[in-house]
């Protein structure tokens, strides 16, 4: 069974606003991770730390489509500790004056034996966090 993360958000802000939100360097360390190898072009990789207080883990990503905005989708994977690969997708749709923001985060089982911090659940906390709230204040400040 496929393990995906679905987190649909709707915010007051302007799709390009959004946009640029998920996909400029400056922007993401506002309400994301500080990523100064970041670049949003196709075929870019980049990587972060992130995790809890007590365990940082370093994220590899590989933008794998960039749709301008309507789709920017990355790999992630953490490759001090697997080789497995994850997929995250987002989706942006205008709504009235509005953006609804899709987050997915597919194949998540193939981190399930990594332990309790790469449980769905996890994944599902942090993601919700982090459209419901850091990105949601962000582009509606």
């Amino acid at each position: 069974m496929h393990e995906n993360v679905v987190v649909k958000q709707k915010v007051n802000a302007p799709l390009e606003k959004v946009w640029n939100a998920i996909t400029d360097k400056n922007a993401v360390k506002e309400w994301y991770f500080d990523i100064p190898d970041f670049n949003a072009a196709e075929n870019s990789v980049f990587s972060f730390y992130g995790g809890s207080e007590d365990e940082q883990y370093h994220h590899l990503c590989e933008v794998v489509e960039n749709v301008p905005q309507k789709k920017f989708k990355h790999t992630w994977t953490y490759p001090e500790i697997s080789k497995e690969k994850t997929i995250v997708r987002w989706e942006l749709e205008p709504d009235g004056e509005g953006t609804v923001v899709t987050l997915t985060h597919k194949g998540l089982e193939n981190f399930e034996h990594l332990g309790n911090d790469f449980q769905v659940e996890s994944f599902e906390n942090g993601w919700n966090g982090i459209i419901g709230k850091s990105l949601k204040e962000y582009v509606e400040k």
